[in-house]
């Protein structure tokens, strides 16, 4: 792991002391380091702003960009995801140099010009986000998760992240087997492993709100032109194995569900 990253995060720490300001979310010798800022950003529309910053230093980082996500409630989904695109654009001119501080420096002083920026170019952009999908392609993804203690509430934060990320696909049940099957755009498709990993999304034996540590990604790839396109996330319960696996035939996905849901049942 990188010792620049190790220095850069306890200066971060040092300077985001605030309660809840600056959480390690994980860290690893193998995967780096990941963890959440929260900043608040004064005079954006007469209010302030809270802006939650999450950062993936891998462990090659800051020769590799890290990845971010962004999010608050008094800004869109889309509006986020404008906000992080400009990080990555600003990352890119620190490559190989501590970068975290800046360009939360950066967001405190531009986020205004971005936003306004965001609902002028809204309707171009989304133009363009559309063409550039068919040229590189919509990805899938597939998890696996070990188990739903507090069901519905789950069930609906997944639905409102696939909505806000413009995800299609399934979330299917049945059984013990619970699979997440999303389809889109592979940058909203790592937002939402983003989310997954670090949101509060259940809860545990005690009763106490949790994050989902028993999550595995079976697979992730691009949509071949042979497959069926999710047009919709709609949640499914599948009384036999045989119903799941029309489903994933139906889908073009058959050698997918071969190679991994079988292993599941052992």
């Amino acid at each position: 792991m990188s010792e620049l990253a190790l220095e850069e995060l306890s200066a971060l720490a040092a300077i985001y002391c605030e309660p809840d300001a600056c959480e390690v979310l994980a860290v690893s010798e193998t995967h780096g380091i990941t963890f959440r800022i929260q900043i608040s950003v004064k005079e954006l529309l007469d209010t302030d702003v809270l802006l939650k910053l999450l950062f993936h230093l891998p462990v090659n980082y800051p020769s590799t960009l890290p990845d971010i996500s962004v999010s608050s409630d008094q800004l869109t989904r889309a509006q986020c995801v404008d906000v992080k695109d400009k990080l990555l654009e600003q990352a890119k001119k620190h490559l190989s140099e501590p970068m975290v501080h800046d360009l939360i420096l950066w967001v405190q002083q531009h986020l205004k010009s971005v936003m306004k920026q965001s609902a002028t170019v809204c309707h171009e952009k989304t133009t363009l986000s559309k063409g550039t999908s068919a040229e590189d392609g919509i990805w899938m993804l597939l998890l696996h998760l070990d188990h739903m203690r507090a069901k519905a509430k789950y069930v609906k934060t997944v639905e409102k992240w696939a909505s806000d990320l413009r995800l299609t696909g399934r979330l299917m049940f049945m059984g013990k087997i619970i699979l997440i099957l999303l389809q889109g755009d592979r940058s909203n498709i790592k937002e939402y492993l983003i989310l997954q990993k670090t949101s509060k999304v259940d809860v545990d034996s005690s009763g106490k709100k949790c994050k989902e540590k028993m999550i595995s990604v079976l697979c992730e790839t691009k949509v071949q032109a042979q497959q069926k396109r999710f047009q919709t996330f709609e949640v499914k319960e599948y009384p036999t194995l045989d119903e799941l696996q029309k489903e994933f035939e139906t889908a073009g996905l058959t050698a997918l569900f071969s190679e991994f849901v079988p292993p599941l049942l052992k």
